[in-house]
This record gives C-alpha cells, structure tokens and sequence, in this order.
C-alpha cells in the first residue's frame, strides 16, 4: 500500500499540485491519467522519492517514506521511468542484475540464484534473447522491457511506472502491462492512453489543475461527463467483449 496525503509541488511559480491526497491498494493497479502537464510524473515522483513534498506525507504499508533507510526503500519500491539515453558500458543481463542490488550486502557477489532470477525476469518481458547484447545498443523499445526486468528482479512489494509502454509497440504495449497485472504486487503507472488504462488498471486518478478530479475504479473515473472537461475532447464509451472502450471526437469533426 502507498498513500500519499496532502502532497504538493511547484516549478518556479507554478504550482503543479496542490494537497493531493492518493491511495494505492496492495495487489492492484492504479493507474495516473490526465493532460499533458497535469503533474502525473511529478506524482509518480513524489510516491518513490525522487522528490520530496514540502506539504503533507508519503507512506509505504504505513511508513513513513521519509523515514525508511534507502536499502529498506530499495526492497519495496520499484521505480521504471522512461529511458532517455543508453550511456552505459553494461550488457543487459548486467543491466538486470542491477536489481538485485538492494539483496546484498555490502561487498557481496551475485549469486547463481540472483542470476536465475534476473534470466526469469527478462524471459518474463520476452527479452531472453537480448542478455548478451549491449543495453546502449538497443532500441527504445528494447531498452524499456530491460528495465521493467530490472525492476522484477528487484522482487519489491510495489511497483512504480512511468509511462512504461513508451517505444513500445502495440503487441508488447498489451504484453507489459498484462504482466504488470499479474505481480503480486502494489502496482501505480502512468498512463496517456486511457483505453490501456480502461484494460489493465483496477483503480485511477484523474488530474488536472493542480489536484484530483476524480479517483476510485476505472469504470467509474472513466465516464465521459467526467473525462470531457479535463481532455477538452468528445468522448463516447462503448463496452465491445466485456471490456471498455473510449471513443474520441475532436470538436468540429463529423465523422
């Protein structure tokens, strides 16, 4: 579970968030949508740590974020944000093994069972075939499934995502966050894109002008009335084999 209470963040004089208050439930997903600059990044930051509320508390299973020593942090946090270069002299099964990291101690050498793990979390995200294989070297769609391995390898109890089936192609967009689903984990993504959001998440929050406009289960966050005045844009929903499906009509379009 993370819960963050009356959170808040600023760039320079603009305030992106303003007391916001989250809750993520263990073994489900939790989805953040919104525009373009409605802070979902700067939440998801704010939720593992990468920045630090002047305003109210994070919590992780009811400890303070704050509080929890950075290898304690490291066994129950994940973090996967999105990949901007590949400067690195690492293979990928190096690359993965990184995520045993907050298993050792100090000085302490991977072990064939931390090498079986990182090999199963890269089987995992169908990226086996690309452990020998230099992780600057690879796409960007390639290098996104090597940090989410490096994230399973990691074994935390929640699992944070920033945009993670950026690069990605349509098949593998739907494969990620299938598998996102079935960690038995406390997992919260950033995602554009709301029908993915529609299938994989179990919970949302919607933002937009600094705070939350609506939060509880994707069905419910997903309704038109509530989507159209954040996104500015016609939407129809309509249910096609059990699952929902938003339909979007610019204004002025016809057809």
């Amino acid at each position: 579970m993370i819960t963050a209470t009356g959170v808040s963040w600023t760039y320079g004089s603009t305030l992106v968030l303003d007391g916001v208050h989250v809750h993520a439930a263990g073994n489900r997903v939790l989805g953040l949508i919104g525009p373009n600059g409605s802070g979902k990044t700067t939440l998801l930051r704010l939720l593992y740590g990468a920045l630090r509320s002047p305003t109210g508390q994070v919590g992780v299973d009811g400890d303070a974020l704050d509080r929890l020593p950075g290898r304690e942090t490291a066994r129950r946090l994940a973090v996967v944000v999105q990949e901007t270069g590949g400067e690195t002299s690492l293979t990928v099964g190096e690359m993965v093994l990184l995520g045993r990291g907050p298993h050792l101690s100090t000085f302490q050498r991977t072990s064939a069972r931390d090498h079986t793990i990182a090999a199963r979390a890269l089987e995992r995200v169908g990226a086996a075939h690309l452990g020998a294989r230099p992780f600057a070297a690879l796409s960007g769609g390639e290098r996104q499934r090597v940090l989410i391995a490096r994230a399973l390898a990691q074994q935390a109890t929640h699992l944070l995502l920033d945009e993670p089936t950026n690069h990605l192609d349509i098949r593998y967009q739907h494969e990620v966050l299938r598998l996102v689903r079935t960690l038995e984990t406390c997992s919260v993504v950033v995602l554009h894109d709301l029908n993915l959001a529609a299938r994989y998440c179990d919970d949302l929050v919607l933002l937009g002008d600094g705070g939350v406009v609506a939060a509880g289960p994707a069905g419910d966050v997903l309704d038109p009335a509530v989507l159209e005045p954040v996104y500015g844009i016609g939407i129809h929903r309509v249910e096609l084999d059990g699952h929902l499906h938003l339909l979007f009509r610019p204004e002025g379009a016809t057809a």
